[in-house]
């Protein structure tokens, strides 16, 4: 883990958050590198999810809600963790995370737990009182239940069929750690597939098979990594009738990566209580009105990240590689001329670049020898490279490198685009 995180920080992947003023608790920034990885997953998402399928569409809806929704959804009383604290050095730590009686950090005596609300409360306005309260949203899910009336009306989409959406989350986690797997502002991608009852176990493997699908063919992470779990009664979330977690095995440990829930229809019923509001649905066909039930696949995007990295990290006897999916590199390609010192060489090699650029992410390198620039791409996981030598100026052709293999082989400077664009699978 600490390689991993130190290649974070070399190569521009993630920073810590807030950095010259000493950090922030568990705060993280994504580079130049961790923000292309990560757009990468979060398009590959929608692409899979919205684009490539007809019974979904996709929303962005407010971080601040009405505080009426966080109440009416159970997270006002419900959303809570465990909190114990150390009598001696203060620390505070969730309670289903300490073994024994001891402070584990100071062996200090500990305090009968007591329950910690998740929410990260603010104010809308200029006072600061109760009329005023707001929250940051601990979850992108509540939205397309407030939002689904609206969106069946403008789209008219039948059941089943789902909302989408993907965005930032808030929650005042009591020990947060391991990286980017757990903070306190981290990113989601969800899904509410809104259903029939008397479907919902159909419509849940359905939605196993296709978050195994995802993790294994699109993340490529492989599937000895991967473990279901079925949560059992008193361990599942407020709303949920069944649930189970897709678990990786980090190298921290075997941690929860993605989950699957069948949350019935908690959240519509009590909306529609809440607010007052009609959310049932009517079939077009044969009138039947019901409020519709949800199975809701959750997905991480930063701990999908950590995942791919923990996954793609490769160690050989002369070099470290990420071996990520091509179609996830931040770089697709990398050009370089042979030598820097040579005018003719660079200028050849900066037109092969600015030409892949026009259909790939790609970067261009002159610094230092072609073996250490090759051994740098690797390290940052770019699948191809490109290198310009003096056969190139009279053949019109240049090597290409691939980095799992090493291989090179020669290929037209023409076909470079289609070559390398027939590969980023």
């Amino acid at each position: 883990m600490e390689k991993i995180i130190s290649l974070c920080k070399r190569r521009g992947f993630v920073f810590p958050g807030s950095d010259i003023y000493g950090g922030l608790a568990n705060a993280w920034d994504y580079g130049p590198l961790g923000v292309e990885l990560k757009n990468n997953i979060k398009a590959a998402w929608w692409s899979r999810f919205v684009h490539q399928r007809d019974d979904v569409v996709g929303i962005d809806a407010a971080l601040i809600m009405n505080p009426k929704v966080w109440e009416a959804s159970g997270h006002l009383k419900e959303f809570s963790d465990p909190l114990i604290e150390c009598k001696k050095c203060r620390r505070r730590f969730r309670a289903d995370h300490v073994d024994g009686k001891k402070c584990p950090e100071c062996g200090g005596e500990l305090a009968a737990p007591k329950q910690f609300n998740l929410m990260f409360k603010t104010f809308l306005g200029p006072a600061q009182d109760q009329a005023n309260i707001a929250y940051f949203r601990p979850e992108t899910a509540q939205a397309m239940f407030v939002d689904f009336k609206q969106v069946f009306d403008t789209t008219r989409k039948r059941i089943p069929f789902g909302i989408a959406q993907m965005g930032k989350a808030f929650r005042n986690e009591i020990t947060p750690g391991n990286f980017i797997f757990r903070t306190r502002e981290f990113e989601q991608m969800e899904i509410e597939y809104f259903i029939r009852e008397t479907d919902w176990q159909e419509q849940f493997e359905h939605w196993q098979q296709e978050m195994w699908a995802w993790a294994t063919d699109v993340l490529g992470l492989k599937k000895e990594h991967i473990h279901e779990v079925e949560v059992p009664d008193g361990e599942r979330a407020h709303y949920s009738q069944r649930t189970v977690d897709f678990e990786y095995e980090f190298p921290f440990g075997k941690k929860e990566l993605y989950g699957l829930a069948y949350r019935g229809d908690f959240d519509l019923q009590n909306h529609m209580r809440s607010s007052g509001q009609d959310l049932s649905y009517t079939d077009p066909e044969t009138q039947e009105k019901f409020v519709p039930h949800v199975i809701e696949p959750t997905f991480g995007v930063d701990r999908s990240i950590l995942a791919v990295l923990s996954d793609a990290y490769s160690e050989e006897s002369d070099r470290v590689v990420l071996k990520l999916k091509p179609s996830l590199a931040p770089y697709k390609v990398a050009v370089f001329p042979l030598l820097k010192n040579k005018p003719e060489l660079v200028a050849k090699a900066k037109e092969v670049y600015h030409e892949l650029k026009k259909h790939m992410t790609a970067t261009f390198d002159d610094r230092g020898n072609i073996g250490k620039r090759y051994y740098s791409q690797d390290e940052i996981g770019t699948p191809f490279c490109v290198t310009v030598d003096f056969d190139s100026l009279e053949h019109h052709d240049a090597t290409l490198r691939d980095r799992d293999t090493m291989q090179q082989v020669r290929v037209k400077i023409s076909d470079l685009a289609d070559h390398i664009k027939n590969q980023l699978t």
